[in-house]
């Protein structure tokens, strides 16, 4: 019998036209390059692109990270791991809803997350590894030196997210096989 491995999406997302918007646009990059992900860990960066997210979660994983700035009003690069929360749009009427979701081409990773849950299952884990931005600026490409100081330690967190996930499945696969 071969068994099941569980499947981890990491998205980057980000304008990289805005400054430090595109935190998670160049840590998926500086992951990409890495040659010690596990073959279960899916990488890729959507930069602006909602429906490449939505795309890739019709294919069902059991976990995703979602890299981007985070604005929450704290020091320049501070780093935080989040659980988004997903507002409860049942109160909307069906035009609001549709045009909730009508602009597929500005969908964020929010509005991604709601319309897969509209139409699939959502991974049972979810987090955002947010990067408190400097400087989101039309048109100014690179990050910010707060940002970029906080690069090596957002990719250490990242990998240390995929080892606690890797442990957690390899955990529940010797207590379903104990039992």
């Amino acid at each position: 019998m071969v068994e099941a491995r569980n499947k981890f999406l990491i998205v980057g997302v980000g304008n990289v036209l805005q400054g430090d918007d595109g935190f998670g646009v160049e840590l998926a990059h500086r992951l990409m390059a890495r040659t010690d992900i596990p073959d279960n860990i899916k990488l890729m960066e959507t930069g602006i692109g909602g429906m490449t997210l939505i795309q890739e979660l019709m294919l069902g994983y059991d976990g995703l990270l979602i890299l981007d700035a985070y604005k929450n009003g704290g020091v320049p690069g501070r780093l935080a791991l989040l659980e988004p929360i997903l507002p409860d749009l049942s109160a909307l009427t069906a035009q609001e809803l549709r045009d909730y979701f009508a602009d597929t081409h500005y969908a964020t990773p929010m509005r991604a997350l709601h319309f897969v849950d509209h139409v699939a299952d959502l991974p049972k884990i979810i987090n955002i590894l947010g990067c408190e931005p400097e400087d989101i600026d039309d048109m100014k490409l690179g990050l910010s030196d707060a940002v970029t100081a906080a690069i090596p330690l957002a990719e250490k967190m990242t990998l240390d997210w995929i080892g606690q996930r890797q442990l957690s499945a390899l955990n529940a696969r010797n207590n379903t096989s104990a039992n």
